[in-house]
């Protein structure tokens, strides 16, 4: 019976002491709130609701922006995806500037797809995995 305390202290012992497999990964800010708006204007896109899209745009604009010149955290590889970010930036004013001058509803779904997409290979790479969670 003391063998068999004695081993279940130890196991105790070795499961408090020994680190967890996955840290949680610092927050990006930055990347969090692009995903925010991404979120609250693409999945209203797909039910054809573009309303979001036409009056955030320009909000979606200076998030990709300050995500784009912002420093990532420890754990993420901002290296990895600084072309994709650069990209995101120009495709996110691309869009605003079309919305301006009165796009069509199926240009402007487009525009955000491919929006939506580069933000989808951008934190694949970033994070090693799509994290992408359609609730917000």
């Amino acid at each position: 019976m003391k063998k068999l305390v004695s081993l279940f202290v130890l196991f105790a012992a070795l499961v408090i002491t020994t680190p967890g497999q996955a840290q949680e990964k610092a927050k990006w800010t930055e990347m969090e709130e692009f995903h925010k708006v991404m979120s609250q204007t693409f999945h209203p896109s797909e039910e054809g609701k573009l309303e979001p899209i036409k009056s955030r745009c320009q909000e979606m604009v200076d998030k990709a922006v300050s995500w784009k010149n912002s420093t990532a955290p420890a754990g993420y590889d901002k290296s990895a995806v600084s072309k994709n970010l650069a990209k995101l930036v120009k495709g996110a004013k691309k869009l605003n500037s079309k919305i301006k001058k009165g796009a069509s509803d199926a240009d402007i779904k487009e525009q955000l797809k491919k929006l939506h997409d580069i933000f989808h290979e951008i934190t694949e790479k970033c994070e090693g995995g799509d994290e992408h969670e359609h609730k917000m």
